[in-house]
């Protein structure tokens, strides 16, 4: 072990031993930005090789998450404007690989997470559409307790006009009058229409790449989420950038009025 690793390793130690009685956040939204311009640093030969490794690192952020006792995250994997303005190759190489990651890693026999999707996941190929699917279902007696929201081809205006689809057209089956429904409609009638449904709002999201955006994600879901951006790219992504975003969250938390 290099000098290097075991500071890594001793510093790593003391952030989770301050963290013991941490406040922390109950669910968390990862923005997974950078696999592409990361995969260009390390020389390799296309951008599906970042995507493929960003995409096995999805599974190293759950276990620390799961270590840290944090039972729900949500994962922006990719967008609806991505898949329409990347390459053909590029998108079926990624949809490749999100079924291998979904498949292999989190929907196991003996699953850690609960899966839920979330996007216009009809519209994306058949067999990532059926992969997506199955895990949300081989894992929906998971009994952890721990809940993961993979969100591909997703955008949160686009989520909240389908939410609001939804509503309007379960009125009407009831017979509802336009009217009735201005009159009546609260935010909880939308809410439970989105991602997450049922669990607790994101306290904090985390995105990585150095973009201090939130790119259409959670738009609804987040309003009162913190927000903290890391400059390395996804891939980079180490476990002590994890602890130091945790770190940040609890501070701001009690610096919070009583």
């Amino acid at each position: 072990m290099t000098v290097r690793q075991l500071a890594y390793r001793l510093y790593t130690a003391r952030l989770r031993r301050r963290l013991q009685d941490a406040a922390l956040p109950r669910h968390i939204g990862l923005i997974i930005d950078g696999n592409r311009r990361w995969a260009r640093q390390e020389g390799l030969a296309s951008p599906s090789d970042g995507h493929r490794h960003g995409a096995a690192h999805i599974w190293d952020a759950l276990s620390w998450c799961q270590s840290a006792g944090i039972k729900h995250v949500t994962v922006f994997v990719c967008s609806a404007e991505n898949l329409a303005r990347r390459d053909d190759t590029e998108v079926t190489a990624l949809m490749e690989i999100i079924e291998q990651v979904v498949v292999a890693k989190i929907a196991t026999p003996d699953p850690a997470w609960q899966v839920h999707v979330a996007g216009l996941v009809d519209m994306l190929p058949g067999s990532t559409a059926l992969a997506l699917k199955d895990a949300a279902e081989a894992t929906s007696h998971c009994p952890t307790g721990a809940h993961v929201t993979l969100c591909v081809g997703y955008g949160g205006r686009q989520e909240i006009v389908e939410a609001v689809r939804a509503l309007l057209e379960e009125r009407a089956e009831a017979g509802a009058s336009l009217a009735d429904v201005a009159r009546t409609i609260r935010p909880e009638d939308i809410a439970r229409r989105l991602a997450g449904a049922g669990q607790p709002e994101p306290d904090l999201i985390i995105r990585t790449s150095g973009e201090q955006r939130l790119s259409n994600f959670l738009l609804w879901q987040g309003t009162d989420a913190y927000l903290h951006f890391c400059d390395c790219h996804w891939p980079a992504f180490r476990e002590i950038d994890f602890l130091r975003a945790l770190r940040d969250f609890a501070a701001r938390q009690r610096r919070q009025p009583g």
